[in-house]
């Protein structure tokens, strides 16, 4: 018997994969974190899996519950939001399973922050724009190393996205202006793929007030970047004039 660390996906219940629906449908235990995921994604467990809502759960609670099951001969699926490998905290349960001989495997899922791309209808890397995406939060009651600040990474002006920091956005977007500078586009989105996803465009200077306005507090991504708006270069991939291995260049004639 194993546990499989699944990647519910955003929220849309049909953005979970392949796989990871079908572990929900083999499972004898669910462990899945109520406060995140969308509770319609569980249609798709067996009726008679044992479901624990881990909001309310330790680690060592949700330790205890895996040792049981994997005992009892059960399949085991750790539910999580997105996809596990970004603000997952899955670390610290596969080192405490390797530590007790219990095996795991890790099942990818569909991140917020393409989600979020998905709902603004644009791409985070444009060529002449930005090549580079930052994933990040910021600092709270979990801090963030100091070279991690907003403050440092918005020197790099590139297309970010930024977790977990919906309740200090307008502290946020101070200290992001401080390399972007106010007048760069930002974009909140509020249950990237839920059926109340909301989308609220503006400026680093004026998105915290107008996230505010719509009553947006917490589940939401700030998006920050020039990549919201304004010229990019076209794909080199696609150029008729560029040749690669799987095409040569033509001319305008084709």
């Amino acid at each position: 018997m194993k546990v499989y660390f699944v990647g519910a996906g955003p929220g849309d219940p049909e953005l979970i994969t392949v796989k990871g629906r079908r572990l929900l449908g083999e499972a004898g235990v669910i462990i899945y974190a109520g406060s995140l995921v969308n509770p319609e994604i569980l249609k798709y467990a067996a009726p008679g899996a044992v479901r624990y809502d881990s909001a309310s759960l330790t680690l060592e609670e949700v330790l205890a519950i895996i040792r049981r099951a994997i005992a009892g001969g059960q399949v085991v699926v750790r539910l999580h939001t997105g996809d596990p490998s970004l603000y997952g905290a899955i670390q610290e349960q596969m080192d405490a399973l390797e530590r007790m001989g219990i095996p795991y495997e890790i099942v990818p899922g569909v991140s917020s922050y393409a989600a979020a791309a998905a709902a603004i209808g644009r791409e985070y890397t444009l060529p002449g724009v930005s090549q580079t995406l930052i994933l990040t939060r910021r600092g709270g009651r979990t801090p963030v190393p100091e070279m991690e600040s907003l403050t440092e990474l918005s020197r790099h002006r590139a297309s970010l996205c930024l977790f977990l920091s919906s309740q200090s956005l307008a502290a946020a977007t101070a200290e992001l202006a401080s390399g972007y500078g106010p007048e760069t586009p930002a974009a909140v989105v509020y249950k990237a793929s839920w059926p109340e996803e909301k989308v609220i465009r503006g400026t680093l200077g004026d998105i915290a007030a107008k996230a505010r306005e719509a009553g947006i507090e917490r589940t939401a991504l700030l998006l920050v970047g020039d990549f919201l708006a304004g010229d990019y270069k076209r794909s080199r991939l696609y150029d008729p004039a560029f040749s690669h291995g799987y095409r040569g260049a033509r001319n305008n004639n084709g």
